[in-house]
């Protein structure tokens, strides 16, 4: 288990804050993150924090021999796969040994493995920083202490966003924490718990009765309600997180870019992949899609460039062929708006119809616990017209108040409201009476926030798991 979520608001961040206040230079500043970070990973993975430990320690190793080294592609080989090799081991042995199980019944044991929390998140930092070093586009940090603050942090080290190290080695070296900074970026953290804590938890509740629920249970309309449930509580779960990753990252003077920017107001899913998970998009932009040569080799080559990269940001996700089928799933939308041109210049509404339709039945197949069951919904939502007494109390019974209120908040919070987006950014002027209200208006966010997470009402993030 991560920390719990009442230790970690009332007591660890603030003596962490405190302590990194007071401190008196960058240098015992950046210490006390290190211990920080390490004790709050260590909470909750005692043994895995040895393996995060190793791969900053390797990493940083690598680097250093890439810069001095003249065989810098095998070094740079070298850490590839040790990096992939890590994260296939922990992530991805149980789902291989199981597909060649399945495949030719070849009854290999699959050995029971704990995936350590963010795994996913750190080799990809860690990464990023040796190309980038390979690459010549980032100096190669000679001090290891500064490389393992950059992989551990705790803000960002479990669920994101993925930060690459040119974008706060700066900040790492030296950085100063303004009143302001640490203002807006505690009002963006609140925020962030609120959209977990209050809508993404609210929205939990349907979409796990849903999709837990028997085929003989769930008609048309409890099949939308769980698949619109789900795509209310992903977004707003990872858009929260990222909220309070970038939130606590101003408080202790690092400025993280963006994850989200309204995914749901997309008209293609072209556009989709530029708002949703932006760090995930980019990285795979940057270490895949362009070395592989991009669409710069023929359109043949530019489909299967891209098909790769889809394949491996649903695999990335998870060691489940629904993950995988949804990457390509999203990836086949991607290519058919290729060939298609029109797809991507419908009518503002038709072609907000037709992406959110997409990314629902996309994220029913990724909610799925198998593709089977992923089959068995989607039927449900286009031709499951049992209106019986049975189907049609189980769907009304998801209609509480709470959430229904949620539900109406997450469908105009996600549609993107940008005075109050750039006043959560902290990009309003300082003497408006709006953002006044707003720092008065999310400490009684808090206040119902710890409320409701004192009555155990708290779901682990989505992608902590990844």
């Amino acid at each position: 288990m991560v920390f719990s979520s009442l230790v970690f608001l009332c007591i660890f961040l603030p003596i962490v804050f405190i302590l990194h206040t007071v401190a008196p230079s960058i240098k015992i500043k950046n210490g006390l993150l290190i211990v920080a970070s390490l004790f709050f990973y260590a909470f909750g993975e005692p043994v895995y924090v040895f393996l995060m430990l190793f791969s900053a320690l390797f990493n940083y190793a690598a680097a250093r021999i890439i810069d001095k080294s003249k065989s810098k592609k095998a070094m740079l080989a070298l850490a590839v796969a040790v990096n992939i090799g890590l994260l296939g081991v922990f992530k991805y042995t149980g789902f291989i040994l199981n597909t060649i199980n399945g495949a030719i019944g070849a009854g290999i044991r699959v050995p029971e493995i704990a995936l350590p929390i963010g795994i996913s998140f750190f080799t990809f930092q860690a990464l990023s920083y040796v190309i980038d070093v390979y690459r010549g586009q980032v100096g190669v940090q000679k001090n290891f202490a500064k490389v393992l603050l950059y992989i551990s942090f705790f803000p960002q080290l479990i669920a994101g966003p993925i930060v690459k190290y040119r974008d706060i080695e700066a900040e790492i070296e030296n950085r100063t924490v303004e009143t302001d900074s640490v203002a807006t970026g505690l009002r963006r953290f609140i925020v962030g718990l609120g959209k977990k804590v209050l809508i993404a938890n609210a929205m939990a509740v349907a979409a796990d009765a849903i999709f837990d629920a028997t085929s003989a249970d769930v008609n048309v309309i409890g099949a939308w309600i769980g698949a619109i449930a789900y795509v209310m509580q992903i977004y707003f779960d990872f858009s929260g997180y990222s909220d309070m990753a970038i939130g606590l990252g101003k408080m202790f003077g690092f400025h993280f870019k963006e994850n989200f920017d309204h995914p749901y107001i997309s008209l293609n899913v072209k556009e989709f992949w530029r708002r949703w998970h932006i760090s995930l998009s980019s990285w795979f932009k940057d270490y895949v899609y362009i070395p592989l040569g991009g669409n710069r080799k023929g359109s043949a080559r530019t489909v299967i460039n891209k098909i790769i990269v889809f394949f491996l940001t649903g695999l990335w996700h998870g060691a489940n062929w629904t993950f995988v089928v949804w990457g390509l799933f999203h990836g086949f939308f991607s290519l058919l708006e290729e060939l298609i041109p029109k797809l991507k210049n419908l009518p503002k509404l038709v072609g907000h119809i037709y992406l959110m339709i997409v990314v629902t039945v996309g994220f029913v197949i990724f909610r799925a616990e198998s593709i089977g069951q992923a089959f068995v919904m989607i039927g449900k939502m286009f031709a499951g017209f049992d209106f019986g007494k049975g189907p049609m109390s189980f769907a009304l019974q998801q209609f509480t108040p709470f959430f229904i209120a949620m539900l109406v908040v997450a469908v105009v919070a996600s549609g993107g409201l940008n005075r109050i987006q750039a006043l959560i950014n902290g990009e309003e002027g300082k003497s408006s009476k709006f953002e006044i209200a707003s720092y008065v208006l999310s400490m009684l966010l808090l206040f119902w926030c710890i409320l409701r997470l004192s009555s155990g009402s708290y779901n682990p993030f989505i992608y902590f798991r990844f």
